[in-house]
């Protein structure tokens, strides 16, 4: 019987790490091309977006001294200089729609965005005489494209850019004369769109921004504000920032809904297999012993060959299907291994109910629990101790000091 357990617990070994050698290569797989892949989604939609407010500016001469030394003695010179003055920004009025996509490359989903962006600002010549005032709109991006482009001046269609990445025009404005901006693009970026106030803390004035979504799992990242209030549409959300006067070091940011990673997750379930087949040679070394079948140590290799399919088939399977129907068809054909042997080694009942019920258990359903992160830990162990209770229950009244020293072959 010793001989056999550590028959069993090479074999288990072994095909361990086989597991770890399989979700090295998955992570390898994932990981090396992800730059590349990442490049590659950012040459075709874009970066993440972050769009800040329009400046306007004008210049003023002024005076200040400027001390130096000169063979030992102290000089002042009176210098003139023209320093850039900002005109407060009165109002924001701000509409944003995102409509979300997602798409693969190699095993990795990304989450790429649309983004149609109109933006109404007020500026207030407060300086009590004509100003030439320069208005200055900094595109989101650099690396990205703009279509349907809008900048007015007071309904004018102004355009032009400068060597920073940004829009730029020019109006002399009267003592007290206030000017409206209008901005306005369709774009696409990648993961998050962020709205960042000019200043740290910024003091924001009359400020409204609705943003609607075509998806319901928002996220508001970190540091940043959450909306005022919400309401849900048909496909997505309305959400609206509205304060007549804030001051504050956070922007306005929307964090993309991610969807599950097919190479990380099967990373990850090769990494977890040894779990499963313990909990599977566990049971069945239990069943076996109880009910006096004979099952070889190679029987049990070969039965371990069998999960290792699942997962060598999953690892490769996902670059060319959906990761829900490639565990699909990795359940089936390792279940099917398993069936289709015991039922030639034992019999057919034994197969069908108690290898691949114990397989459907630790196997699939086990692998499966990785799918709802965040409960895959929780899962398990319940599953564990479920298991742990009806062992005990279902061996309380064995005498395995009688079973350990014979166990007699059948096919019962």
């Amino acid at each position: 019987m010793l001989k056999r357990i550590a028959a069993i617990t090479f074999i288990f070994f072994c095909t361990s790490v086989a597991w770890v050698v399989l979700g090295t290569t998955i992570y390898y797989r994932t990981s090396r091309p992800a730059d590349v892949l990442r490049q590659s989604v950012n040459n075709t939609w874009g970066v993440p977006q972050e769009q800040k407010p329009p400046t306007a500016s004008y210049t003023e001469r002024v005076e200040r001294t400027d001390k130096t030394t000169e063979n030992g003695k102290a000089v002042e010179r009176l210098i003139q200089q023209d320093v850039p003055v900002m005109l407060p920004l009165e109002r924001s009025k701000i509409d944003v729609d995102l409509q979300l996509e997602h798409r693969q490359k190699g095993l990795l989903w990304f989450s790429i965005y649309r983004v149609t962006f109109r933006g109404m600002y007020r500026f207030h010549n407060t300086a009590g005489q004509d100003k030439s005032v320069a208005f200055n709109l900094p595109y989101p991006a650099n690396q990205a494209t703009y279509d349907g482009l809008v900048f007015t001046i007071n309904g004018v269609p102004v355009t032009g850019v400068n060597g920073e990445g940004s829009m730029s025009g020019s109006k002399v404005m009267a003592p007290g004369e206030t000017v409206d901006i209008v901005l306005g693009y369709r774009s696409q970026g990648l993961d998050r769109w962020t709205y960042n106030f000019q200043g740290q803390p910024a003091h924001i004035r009359d400020f409204d921004l609705t943003m609607t979504t075509n998806f319901r799992a928002i996220d508001f990242p970190e540091n940043t504000l959450s909306p005022l209030k919400r309401e849900e549409t048909s496909s997505g959300w309305k959400l609206n920032w509205n304060y007549s006067s804030l001051v504050t070091s956070y922007g306005i940011a929307m964090e993309m809904p991610r969807r599950l990673q097919p190479g990380p997750l099967a990373g990850q379930i090769s990494y977890f297999a040894p779990v499963s087949l313990f909990f599977f040679f566990f049971l069945m070394f239990i069943i076996t012993t109880v009910r006096n079948i004979d099952l070889h140590p190679m029987n049990y290799f070969f039965l371990a060959t069998a999960f290792f399919a699942f997962h060598l088939l999953l690892a490769y399977l996902v670059d060319h299907v959906s990761v829900h129907t490639s565990f699909v068809i990795c359940s089936l054909v390792s279940m099917s291994l398993v069936v289709t042997y015991l039922r030639l080694v034992v019999n057919i009942r034994f197969a069908v109910v108690e290898a691949a019920g114990t397989q459907f258990v630790f196997l699939i359903l086990f692998s499966y629990a990785f799918f709802f992160q965040g409960f895959t830990g929780l899962a398990i162990t319940i599953g564990a101790i479920i298991t742990l209770f009806v062992v005990m229950q279902l061996t309380a009244r064995v005498n395995w000091e009688e079973k350990f020293r014979q166990i007699p072959r059948t096919q019962s």
